[in-house]
């Protein structure tokens, strides 16, 4: 049996939650955590509780990311004229968009107050 553990409010964590998912959806979740930066667990609670999961650029997610973009490369190559483009890949694409977006607003707020005397 795991270790009990505290949460940021030192709440005990002691219930296990546990449920089944296709191999698809379980790789489609693989990525979405790869790509926040964030354990497993974590952002599965954030997503539970439909909180806003926060990605802070740091080299996991950076790594996540090119990870997962390399892996849509490669999907895309593979993707003839007759084929449609599967949700799940454009589900990939829509979350590495968002995270992007929201790293180069980051990015842009961080060069404004550099600029502001």
């Amino acid at each position: 049996m795991t270790a009990k553990t505290m949460d940021n409010h030192n709440r005990w964590r002691s219930k296990t939650v546990a449920f089944r998912m296709s191999p698809e959806e379980a790789n489609q979740l693989d990525a979405f955590v790869q790509m926040s930066g964030l354990p497993k667990q974590d952002y599965l609670i954030q997503r539970a509780l439909q909180r806003e999961v926060i990605v802070n650029g740091n080299p996991r997610v950076y790594k996540g990311l090119r990870i997962q973009m390399e892996a849509i490369c490669d999907d895309l190559q593979h993707i003839s004229a007759e084929r449609f483009i599967d949700d799940e890949l454009l589900d990939r694409v829509e979350q590495i968009t968002s995270i992007m977006r929201g790293m180069m607003e980051e990015t842009n707020q961080d060069k404004e107050e550099l600029n502001d005397p």
